[in-house]
């Protein structure tokens, strides 16, 4: 199948479109985070006087939809502030660049003909979607943790200026060796995995210094970071949802190298350095679970796995020489 140039030429428009709306959303969750006095206290049990008849004491709520039969009402909610008007526009500027983004691989892989994650210019973009992705699935469900953009954003930013210059390749066919259906299936693993953990890796380097603020009272701007027993929970969610999928791809990997070279495992840097992050996020997992390991020494672990992860992409692939170098695939 041939490559159409002028439909992958509008991907690296999508790309770079997707880049700019990147930038102006994290810009507005600066502000939001300027703007910011202190993070919110957590919602506490507060005693509402009883209406008359209603019952013998007083009614406790919790937050909206906790108040039993008889509760006044609650008041209503006042006017949004400054903060939380920048934070909401920058969550809809990044949803727009999320569906930008998405286009660009889609319209990438049309192009080629192939999955769209045959090189490190598209691996990395591809790396990047799914960190936003799982960003997104995060603040649905938690909106209160709207106040991390700034900070999610900013690596997927970097990667991404990086692999539309140093890391850019125009569209074409991956070489022979890797015209397999385990492009789809090994590579697709390593990216959604990737993605996950780089939030993971995010939020368990804000969790340690949330931590240190809580200890020592420097860093003020931390203060208005989520609490740090929130971000320790969300690193531990993230990092025990991708650690399966990077598993699979672990075993896929080895799978097609015995496919492709005659051999499960050669001890190639990008196999061994895959291993070394599936021991480390091993460890975490463990270290978390373990009532000793919690806390800053655990989250540590999990940083130390996602500077292996960013290790491996980007050391072992452009500078070590191994099996994988010619690939380019991350």
């Amino acid at each position: 199948m041939g490559v159409d140039a002028p439909l992958g030429d509008f991907g690296d428009v999508l790309y770079y479109s997707a880049l700019a709306v990147y930038i102006l959303a994290m810009v507005l969750h600066a502000v939001e985070h300027g703007l910011l006095r202190r993070a919110e206290p957590a919602a506490v049990a507060t005693p509402v006087p009883a209406a008359v008849g209603a019952g013998d004491g007083p009614v406790t709520t919790t937050g909206p939809g906790d108040e039993t039969p008889g509760a006044p009402e609650p008041p209503a909610r006042g006017p949004r502030s400054s903060s939380e008007r920048f934070g909401r526009m920058g969550v809809s500027l990044t949803v727009l660049g999320f569906a930008l983004h998405l286009a660009m691989l889609v319209v990438r892989g049309v192009a080629a003909g192939r999955a769209p994650w045959g090189n490190m210019y598209e691996f990395t973009a591809a790396v990047c979607l799914v960190g936003v992705g799982a960003w997104l699935v995060v603040l649905y469900r938690r909106p209160e943790l709207r106040r991390l953009g700034v900070f999610v954003l900013l690596p997927v930013i970097l990667l991404m200026f990086l692999g539309g210059t140093v890391l850019y390749t125009q569209t074409a066919p991956v070489v022979p060796a890797l015209r397999s259906y385990w492009l789809a299936i090994h590579v697709s693993a390593a990216v959604i995995s990737s993605g996950i953990l780089l939030f993971a890796g995010v939020a368990s380097v804000l969790y340690l210094l949330r931590s240190a603020h809580d200890s020592s009272g420097r860093m003020a701007w931390t203060a208005k970071l989520p609490a740090a027993a929130v971000l320790d929970r969300v690193a531990y969610r993230a990092t025990a949802v991708a650690f399966p999928i990077w598993t699979f791809a672990v075993i896929t990997g080895a799978i097609w190298a015995e496919a492709a070279w005659g051999r499960y495992w050669g001890w190639d840097p990008k196999e061994t350095t895959a291993f070394i992050a599936w021991v480390v996020y091993a460890c975490y997992l463990h270290a978390r679970s373990t009532a000793g390991w919690r806390g800053p020494r655990a989250a540590a672990v999990n940083v130390v796995g996602f500077a292996v992860m960013v290790f491996n992409l980007f050391f072992v692939n452009l500078v070590v020489t191994g099996l994988h170098s010619y690939a380019g695939v991350g």
